[in-house]
């Protein structure tokens, strides 16, 4: 196995990398709780591949993993995997797995039964779990016997799998994105990047670095359920957040997934079980109330509200801060001009750019800010980027 280059692409569970030889994919990388372990986790597997434009074949295959993710209609089976390395149980185990459609899983035991190999469910199980073609040959559509999840090797676990086969559920129903407008931005990132280069010139060197403005909007069934995420994801590292997150859920049809209804009903003890401690259930309850109540706005009723408002309507959370709000603004509802000057890679990203080694208090940030209307929520993204490029050559 030889791969000759690789590149990162954005998609709605993250940052993935994807490696390439002259006979096809090699590897597709989920994104990891940072980008810079992604790059890592990517290069350990292949450290003879440099960073590189994709050829046609591999851009397609990539665009064709953004738009399933993003819940749109994806033919991912023409894309040209090089199993040069792979033994031959486990390439009738991908072959399989790339026959699931879409919206429909299958248990190991009937992958094994399709393959001729009945009794081998376990060795299955074992094989997806070595899948290095994600998404791709679409292993998380392969679950338990008895319908549970089951294990999934990748950043987040359960967690990815669950994400993953909600945004494929969404579209085999008819639901769509799992937000309306999932993916949308409400402004034309050409015409943003475009203003903060000519509004200040340090700030577009670090573009001309970067490259696109790449981001994608992450996904969620409502904004109670991205509000419940955060909340789980509060002083955890990402790995752990998400380990939690995916038993929380788990509690749950996945059909019906996480909603305020059924948190109101269930018991503190199962919760507590999943791994929330007594300050993330009292606030997860609180948000429940709230939703229940009507306190916490549909889609629709968020898009109607201004950026304030809506910090406003939902800091009234137990737990929930105006820095988790403006994540949501960003991240989830695609706003335009958001400036989380409280936000530590914000503050760090601001140092890298200006070759600062101590980084700005949050109030100090306010005013260079006001060059970058009404595009600040594009700024953050460079400036992130500028955090990450900044950590990895330390």
């Amino acid at each position: 196995m030889t791969a000759h280059g690789f590149t990162f692409f954005d998609t709605s569970i993250g940052r993935c990398g994807i490696a390439w030889s002259e006979r096809g994919i090699v590897a597709v990388q989920l994104p990891e709780s940072r980008e810079a372990d992604t790059r890592a986790r990517l290069l350990k597997n292949h450290p003879e591949a440099a960073q590189s434009v994709p050829p046609p074949e591999i851009q397609r295959a990539l665009d064709g993993i953004v738009s399933l993710m993003a819940g749109e209609e994806s033919d991912l089976s023409i894309a040209v995997l090089d199993m040069g390395h792979v033994p031959p149980f486990h390439r009738k185990v991908y072959e399989a797995a790339r026959a699931v459609p879409p919206g429909a899983t299958l248990s190991y035991g009937e992958i094994a039964k399709q393959i001729g190999a009945a009794s081998s469910a376990r060795a299955v199980g074992q094989a997806l779990g070595r899948n290095p073609f994600a998404i791709v040959v679409p292993c998380h559509r392969v679950l338990a016997a008895d319908g549970r999840i089951g294990g999934f090797s990748a950043n987040g676990g359960v967690a990815t799998k669950l994400r993953m086969l909600s945004i494929e559920a969404a579209r085999a129903s008819g639901q769509g994105a799992l937000f309306e407008g999932d993916g949308v931005f409400g402004f034309d990132p050409e015409v943003a990047v475009a203003h903060l280069r000519d509004a200040d010139p340090v700030l577009a060197k670090l573009i001309d670095e970067i490259g696109p403005f790449r981001m994608r909007l992450r996904g969620a069934r409502s904004i109670f359920v991205a509000l419940a995420e955060a909340i789980v994801y509060q002083q955890l590292n990402g790995k752990a957040a998400a380990s939690i997150f995916a038993r929380v859920c788990s509690l749950f049809p996945v059909a019906q997934g996480l909603n305020a209804e059924q948190i109101l009903r269930m018991s503190d003890a199962k919760l507590r079980a999943a791994g929330l401690s007594t300050n993330k259930l009292l606030s997860i309850r609180d948000l429940a109330r709230k939703a229940v109540d009507g306190a916490i706005p549909t889609l629709a009723e968020a898009h109607r509200m201004d950026d304030e408002e809506l910090i406003e309507r939902l800091t009234q959370v137990r737990g929930i801060g105006r820095w988790t709000v403006e994540m949501l603004l960003i991240s989830r509802l695609g706003r335009p001009d958001v400036w989380p000057v409280d936000d530590y890679g914000i503050r760090a990203g601001f140092a890298a750019l200006h070759r600062k080694r101590k980084f700005p208090a949050p109030k100090d940030l306010i005013k260079p800010g006001v060059k970058w209307k009404p595009y600040r929520s594009v700024a953050s993204w460079y400036l992130w980027r500028a955090a990450d490029l900044a950590k990895s050559k330390t």
